[in-house]
């Protein structure tokens, strides 16, 4: 016979999964991106099934982005082109730098070598790194690379930028972008450290996306998307030696303004891009 006190008991247990372990119930991290206060995370809200309809008032950094990219998307006229890159080179490189010492406690990732390779690209191709003066009418040329860093944050999306992103050696600008990432996502980013950006790089190959065209920061010339870096066929070689072969490859994108940069300056700034991410030694040559 099933009592009251046995239904009771067993409601207390812990849950078992397959295997007959024991699935110990884990905290909400509220800085993860999907988190929604008072909703919690995709996953919990998709189990609840369907709800309500669910308010959520624009305010914050929800408002502040909301209203700079209605801005930027009536005020900038955009372009956006794309490539398919091989980046198995950057990859090998990614793997090396992580054995060396200099970047013992530094998260690294492609990241680092793509946000080299573009200031590289915009010392060749500067009309990229330039701002549209409307009440003086004239393009300002920007003698410096502030590059911003498209951060999902629990509040939101937030963009802080590095200063003098050019002049800063690998450990230097890997140390920069955890320190800008890291900042942002604990809450911490101050107007000052999004303010004066030139260019942004935007990384959706984190969720598993091959490629988008972005919307400029307001004031920005150019945003460069990266998709995800996935293992793919590839034709290698030359003549008869041409072959077939896994590589990594990903897609690379920018956006720009086209009242600042013309078709061919984006593809050049693009075509640089992932000619040195296809072959980092290429780097010498910039």
């Amino acid at each position: 016979m099933i009592t009251r006190d046995d239904v009771t008991g067993a409601s207390m247990q812990p849950e078992v999964a397959e295997a007959g372990t024991i699935t110990p119930a884990e905290p909400v991290d509220k800085r993860r991106p999907e988190f929604v206060e008072g909703l919690g995370t995709t996953s919990d809200r998709a189990r609840q099934g369907p709800q309500e309809d669910v308010l959520i008032p624009i305010k914050g950094v929800r408002k502040s982005t909301a209203d700079a990219m209605v801005r930027s998307a009536f005020t900038a006229p955009h372009v956006s082109v794309w490539t398919d890159c091989d980046v198995t080179a950057t990859m090998q490189l990614v793997e090396r730098l992580k054995t060396r010492r200099e970047f013992a406690d530094l998260r690294i990732s492609p990241l680092l070598v793509v946000a080299k390779a573009i200031c590289l690209a915009l010392a060749r191709t500067p009309e990229l790194n330039s701002f549209w003066d409307e009440p003086a009418q004239q393009i300002v040329l920007k003698k410096s690379i502030n590059l911003g860093i498209a951060t999902a944050t629990a509040r939101g999306l937030l963009v802080p930028n590095i200063k003098g992103a050019e002049s800063l050696g690998l450990v230097q600008l890997a140390a920069a972008i955890n320190e800008v990432v890291a900042v942002a996502r604990e809450g911490r980013t101050q107007p000052a450290d999004m303010s004066g950006g030139t260019f942004t790089i935007t990384n959706i190959g984190v969720f598993a996306v091959d490629a988008g065209a972005p919307i400029l920061n307001p004031g920005e010339s150019g945003i460069l998307c990266v998709g995800q870096i996935a293992r793919k066929p590839w034709v290698v070689g030359t003549g008869a030696e041409e072959r077939i072969e896994p590589r990594w490859v990903t897609t690379l994108s920018v956006s720009f303004d086209h009242r600042l940069a013309d078709g061919a300056q984006g593809s050049t700034f693009l075509a640089d891009v992932a000619a040195i991410l296809n072959d980092p030694a290429l780097a010498l040559l910039f």
